[in-house]
């Protein structure tokens, strides 16, 4: 999938989102997001952060040291975030505001959940299928995820082993004692949304295949195999993540390989996806883009945020993700740039309907997006910090998901770090920002 295509794609769906009201959490005062205490005459930032958080704040349950040590910095005197922070992690086995607790606890300040971005939040931004009969599919809260997302009709994995328990038949222990009676008042499935990786990784693989195969009829027989089939949003792409473990862990990103694989091996075609969320796709930083205004909104800061400095570790995910986002804006930036220019010269077709729209869609106020890799998670340099970033990418196998073509200047971080504290100093440095 071509930045053209996935440019596409994202726009369609902020369209579509800004058509309505967009979602924005009431501003409340909170301790590193209310307004700025009296006295306080530091100058407003014209910069913001997007913190991964596997790998760089945390290990597992553990935090990394460096990260308390970058938020020492972050926070002013006034206990207040002195920059707009947004967490963008592809986890998503969880609910929004326990992940901001868990951050809160970590690194000792009040994170709200308006400022974590897990890999399934841009789906509010889908509401075509948020009436549709949705089966969704991970572990954790994926239910009452899909529904805090704006999903009304919500059915499980479980929910069809139930309803269908011929379909589940590796494990010999959980195989029926006796025929179960036919199943005939299931709901049609209509759409898949995959959060993550799943428990039972061969239930799971069987029966979204089943559903796939029977055109969201899984107790049904077709004659011939649908194509298209009915549509997949697919949340996390990452193949690997960190833990305590010395090694990665397998991801999502692995589970959707399996996937892909068994329905081309089945079907001889390619599984298609309807939508591809989480880093590295446009539409999640299109959304941390949002909640960075949004941020600086709500503090009263007067000046627009023009930089965003990207932190992560995994150089497949975090690292593609900013650098496409950052040619994203670049190309954006270009489209309207030469709008202007035409319709300055009296160059725009005045026949081409919502030309003035898709200028507006196009536009990004951003100047760019850099991407900062440390070395505490996926990525370990083994070694001394490169002087060159081009060096910092030292293995040959993508690791990226199949419709994201393998560009190897995307994985090629802009900065490369020991850790997140380093990589704090290092913006504060840029952009000519006060450590204290």
């Amino acid at each position: 999938m071509g930045l053209g295509s996935l440019r596409s794609a994202s726009t369609a769906a902020v369209r579509r989102w800004r058509r309505g009201v967009p979602w924005a959490p009431p501003p409340r005062p909170r301790r590193g997001l209310g307004g700025v205490a009296p006295g306080v005459s530091e100058s407003p930032p014209t910069f913001g952060f997007l913190f991964d958080i596997d790998g760089v704040l945390v290990r597992g349950r553990y935090v990394i040291p460096a990260a308390q040590k970058a938020f020492r910095k972050l926070i002013g005197s006034n206990g207040q975030l002195r920059v707009p922070v947004v967490f963008v992690t592809n986890a998503g086995n969880c609910l929004q505001h326990v992940k901001a607790q868990e951050l809160s606890d970590a690194l000792g300040l009040e994170v709200s959940p308006e400022q974590v971005i897990l890999s399934h939040s841009p789906l509010r931004l889908f509401r075509q299928f948020h009436e549709k009969c949705m089966l969704v599919s991970g572990q954790g809260p994926v239910e009452e995820n899909a529904r805090n997302m704006g999903f009304r009709n919500v059915v499980t994995i479980q929910d069809v082993r139930k309803a269908f328990p011929l379909l589940d038949m590796v494990d010999q222990s959980r195989r029926p004692k006796e025929l179960p009676p036919l199943t005939t008042d299931f709901p049609t499935i209509e759409g898949i949304i995959l959060f993550g990786e799943p428990v039972r990784w061969e239930t799971s693989l069987q029966l979204i295949i089943d559903v796939l195969l029977s055109n969201g009829n899984p107790g049904a027989e077709l004659a011939a195999v649908p194509y298209p089939h009915i549509p997949i949003l697919a949340c996390n792409m990452d193949l690997l993540w960190m833990a305590e473990a010395k090694m990665p862990r397998f991801g999502h990103g692995t589970f959707l390989v399996c996937l892909e694989n068994i329905y081309k091996k089945v079907t001889g075609r390619e599984l298609k996806y309807e939508a591809l969320i989480g880093k590295p796709s446009i539409v999640t930083y299109q959304y941390a883009e949002y909640l960075i205004k949004q941020q600086v909104e709500r503090r009263g800061w007067p000046s627009s945020i023009c930089r965003l400095y990207a932190v992560g570790d995994n150089p497949m995910s975090d690292i593609y993700g900013a650098n496409f986002y950052n040619s994203y804006i670049k190309a954006a930036g270009q489209a309207h740039a030469q709008a202007e220019v035409k319709r300055s010269v009296g160059m725009a077709d005045p026949r081409s309907e919502g030309h003035s729209e898709l200028g507006k869609d196009l536009y990004v106020s951003l100047e760019s997006c850099k991407s900062i890799l440390v070395c505490t998670g996926v990525y370990s340099h083994h070694g001394d910090v490169p002087t060159d970033p081009h060096e910092s990418v030292t293995e040959t196998v993508f690791h990226g998901h199949r419709d994201f073509h393998f560009d190897p200047s995307l994985v090629e971080a802009s900065y490369v770090v020991e850790d997140v504290n380093e990589a704090v100093e290092l913006v504060f440095k840029k952009e000519n920002w006060s450590q204290e």
